[in-house]
């Protein structure tokens, strides 16, 4: 193919969400297990980000939550694998989401720093990938997430360890 050609297939992806705005006051009123299990549940829309990576809950326990992603076509890098983007925001994802299990009603959370080491490559014949993420420590206001993402056989394709800040979301001024 010629730099001036048109490629053979065109191909597009619609990304539909609902805006969070609405949803805040009344999530952080909840705890942050609260929060997740309503939104695993379907009783909340889930957050902008899990429709660009096809994300969804598989379960969520304090200090503990694992979810898949769905990567496809959209996701790839120059070299036809899905981008390490796509790795770092499942594994930042599902560590904060641990991390946020633990939070009671009215404090929140946000990533100081991730770490992603990717062992395998993931493309569309991976298939859905399953990420689990586990706090390790737990202070007043940080916490400590380690992460992984397995293939459907099980193999380790990424890991990652987090560090987040824990937020108070009403500070009294």
């Amino acid at each position: 193919m010629t730099a001036t050609s048109e490629p053979t297939t065109n191909r597009s992806r619609t990304i539909q969400y609902h805006s969070p705005e609405e949803d805040k006051k009344k999530l952080f009123s909840q705890s942050g297990l609260e929060q997740l299990r309503s939104l695993a549940d379907g009783r909340t829309p889930a957050p902008p980000i899990s429709s660009h990576v096809g994300l969804e809950f598989v379960s969520v326990a304090e200090g503990d939550v694992v979810m898949t992603a769905q990567p496809d076509e959209s996701h790839y890098n120059p070299i036809g694998s899905v981008h390490g983007g796509f790795f770092a925001t499942v594994l930042d994802s599902v560590c904060g989401c641990a991390v946020h299990s633990t939070l009671p009603a009215g404090v929140g959370y946000t990533s100081l720093e991730i770490k992603v080491s990717f062992l395998r490559p993931i493309t569309v014949e991976t298939g859905p990938v399953t990420a689990h993420g586990w706090v390790t420590r737990r202070g007043k206001s940080v916490a400590f997430v380690e992460a992984d993402i397995r293939d459907r056989d099980g193999r380790v394709v990424a890991t990652a360890s987090s560090t987040c800040l824990i937020i108070d979301m009403n500070p009294t001024q």
